[in-house]
């Protein structure tokens, strides 16, 4: 399924905290926002999951607005990872993924055998099932993102909304999230910091800066030393990756 940001707006506390967003990310396609802290990323997802309203423009999902489906029907199209996970409730990494299934159930409607079996293959696919009788409050950060990643890939979504899903992760399950991505043919619009990871994983980059979508494009063509000084502030050497030839930044730290 297609996603489209047309025109998104938000505005909140006198502030315009994104500027007449568009950008599409076609079916099966990853795209990643960029861009400095405070620059409007995580405002345009929580737009797509619809944690916020756009005061103008419009998200679209397969060409439907996504204010005219109710919100069950969002839920079983579009699964999001946010920023905003924390939880006071002990749930076990087993009961903690199955809580993916909700847009599919009606009532206390125990899971199906075949609902059980893609508890289990997501936990597998995540590296947590070793994991399942843990209560997600023991867990380290890392293993509780991963758990987070298990429980939207059980809502069996179209669109997967990321924000961050690096975060906490170390290098192995880095790479093995973004192969992930790349491999389950969805449509994902994800926020990453790492620009290397950036181009690794994604078709198509948009740039934020104060709100603003000031570059669209291949990792190629957006990820050079001027725009990375320029929106960043910082220096970089863009060099090719020796086997898969994506832009690859090496930074200059100075004293």
């Amino acid at each position: 399924m297609d996603l489209r940001l047309d025109g998104v707006t938000v505005e909140a506390a006198g502030r315009t905290l994104v500027h007449d967003l568009s950008l599409d990310v076609p079916d099966g396609g990853v795209v990643g926002l960029v861009g400095p802290n405070g620059s409007g990323k995580s405002t345009a997802l929580r737009c797509v999951y619809r944690a916020l309203r756009p005061t103008r423009g419009a998200v679209l999902l397969g060409g439907t607005d996504t204010t005219a489906l109710s919100l069950r029907d969002s839920a079983r199209s579009v699964a999001a990872l946010t920023q905003e996970n924390g939880g006071e409730l002990d749930f076990t990494v087993a009961e903690t993924v199955a809580l993916g299934r909700t847009p599919h159930l009606r009532g206390n409607a125990p899971l199906s055998a075949r609902e059980r079996g893609l508890c289990r293959d997501a936990m597998e696919r995540m590296d947590v099932a070793h994991l399942a009788d843990r209560g997600v409050l023991t867990l380290s950060g890392g293993e509780r993102q991963r758990v987070l990643v298990a429980r939207c890939l059980v809502q069996e979504p179209e669109v997967l909304v990321l924000d961050e899903p690096t975060n906490h992760l170390d290098v192995r399950h880095q790479v093995g999230l973004l192969s992930l991505l790349r491999a389950t043919g969805l449509t994902v619009l994800l926020v990453l910091h790492d620009l290397n990871l950036a181009a690794a994983v994604c078709d198509r980059i948009g740039v934020l800066e104060h709100g603003r979508l000031v570059a669209a494009g291949t990792p190629t063509d957006i990820l050079t030393a001027p725009l990375v000084k320029r929106v960043f502030g910082v220096d970089a050497e863009v060099v090719a990756h020796p086997r898969t030839g994506d832009p690859q930044l090496l930074y200059t730290v100075r004293p």
